[in-house]
């Protein structure tokens, strides 16, 4: 945490804020992240609101949240609403739990694929492979 009133450079802000400087310049010509003024003459400065926006960024990428919904999210933080907030998040969680199901059925392909490898012996076309060539997994077309 920095303290209030506190003004930082470019590269401080960066540290500050667990991130690089060219990432804070992407934010910035994303328009996620807004380029404060410069007086004449001087460079520009970062306070603890700056800081605070990357985090929240950076926190909502880690739940996969994409930028362009990260857009959409911090125009949504007024406080004002939060039912919208709460069904983007149900979308992405509704989006996560399908990818776990497809993750889940590749998990069970791929581990019945290494006990037929495993299970082979002698001089024979490896099944893995040969499983992949032909796009079927024990009777399945590849998806």
């Amino acid at each position: 945490m920095i303290a209030p009133g506190t003004e930082l450079t470019i590269g401080s802000f960066a540290r500050t804020a667990g991130v690089n400087v060219e990432t804070i310049r992407f934010y910035q010509r994303r328009k996620l992240l807004p380029m404060p003024t410069r007086a004449y003459g001087r460079i520009r400065r970062y306070g603890e609101a700056d800081v605070a926006r990357v985090r929240f960024i950076k926190t909502a990428q880690n739940l996969g949240f994409s930028l362009d919904e990260i857009a959409e999210l911090l125009q949504l933080d007024d406080g004002a609403h939060c039912d919208d907030a709460r069904e983007a998040a149900e979308a992405k969680l509704h989006e996560v739990r399908e990818k776990l199901a497809s993750l889940r059925r590749i998990e069970g392909v791929l581990a019945r694929l290494i006990r037929t490898c495993r299970a082979t012996t002698g001089h024979v076309q490896c099944p893995l492979i040969d499983s992949l060539r032909s796009g079927t997994t024990r009777g399945r077309t590849a998806q």
